[in-house]
């Protein structure tokens, strides 16, 4: 990178114990196989809202739902380029990087996460093997979703299914809808459980059910425990028929009390989830591009305006907030 390329500083939403606006972060280097990526748009999502209650300890720039363009790297053909980029930045030599489950390494940073600055800000780094870019005709708006729509399409890579199964998730907030979608593109007979009748009815999509009733999801050969509270799980357990399987979604910085004698009685199977290939999840927004994933744009808030736009992430009518960063 040439000096005065860039500028020296750039705004960043930081959070060090709180969460603030800083006008002035410095700009960072980029390390060789690395890109410098110019922020367009950052997604807040609920794991920012819990890093805030103290989720994984971190401090630093939040943010790891983004579309950039790429400014700086040692391969000039990404230069340009719109791009995501897969949020786990791994060592490449271990045995899970060497398996293909680098999400899983154990040296890895997270973007926004875990010991890597985040993307609430002018620019981000990330390895140049994370990058993937946004097919030609995708808006921006909707290719922000590639990171949430992968993690909610990794559950069809953990859990074969026939597609005659019974299929609840419980959870109305972005991540929940996004499974429920995902799953509906395979299964017909999927419930969306939530509280709110509005986010319900964003969720219809094909033959997707929706329901405020946890009773009506009772007796499910699969549960998604999207709800992003302790209940969730208690939930999950209660509506789950014996041997049946329950997918955990929500990362919770307090998860409570908790009494797990159901999945013992009932030999429930429970399956964490977390990241999901790019790859996965940009061939099947390709694949069913009637997904109405705009429908779960609340607001958009420039970069400034980031505290207004975290209280309204907050918000129980809110599902995605962006922040437009130009």
């Amino acid at each position: 990178m040439s000096p005065g390329r860039f500028p020296a500083t750039m705004p960043a939403v930081v959070f060090d114990g709180r969460l603030k606006l800083i006008t002035d972060h410095p700009v960072p280097v980029t390390p060789p196989g690395w890109a410098l990526i110019r922020t367009l748009v950052a997604g807040i999502c609920r794991t920012d809202l819990e890093i805030i209650a103290g989720y994984m300890g971190f401090n630093g720039i939040l943010g790891h739902e983004f579309v950039g363009e790429v400014q700086a790297c040692d391969q000039p053909d990404w230069i340009g380029r719109r791009v995501t980029g897969e949020i786990n930045a791994a060592c490449g030599q271990c045995r899970m990087c060497r398996e293909g489950l680098e999400r899983h390494c154990p040296e890895r940073s997270v973007l926004g996460i875990l010991n890597l600055d985040g993307c609430m800000a002018g620019y981000c780094l990330l390895p140049i093997a994370n990058l993937h870019p946004i097919p030609a005709g995708m808006h921006t708006d909707r290719a922000v979703f590639i990171e949430p729509f992968s993690a909610a399409c990794e559950i069809l890579d953990q859990v074969p299914l026939k597609g005659t199964e019974k299929i609840a998730v419980l959870g109305d907030g972005r991540l929940g809808i996004l499974c429920a979608w995902v799953l509906a593109s395979v299964v017909d007979n999927v419930t969306l459980v939530g509280r709110h009748h509005a986010k319900l009815q964003a969720a219809r999509w094909r033959s997707l059910e929706t329901t405020t009733r946890l009773l009506d999801a009772a007796g499910a050969d699969l549960v998604v425990e999207a709800t992003g509270k302790p209940q969730g799980m208690l939930d999950a357990m209660a509506v789950c028929r014996p041997r049946g399987t329950i997918v955990l979604k929500s990362t919770l910085a307090s998860q409570g009390e908790l009494n797990l004698a159901p999945v013992v009685i009932n030999e429930i199977t429970v399956i964490g989830s977390r990241c999901g290939l790019f790859k996965t999840g940009i061939a099947r927004l390709q694949q069913f591009p009637d997904i109405p994933l705009e429908r779960l744009i609340t607001a958009k808030y420039p970069l400034e305006k980031a505290q207004a736009a975290f209280e309204r992430a907050h918000s129980s009518e809110a599902l995605k907030i962006l922040l437009e960063i130009r």
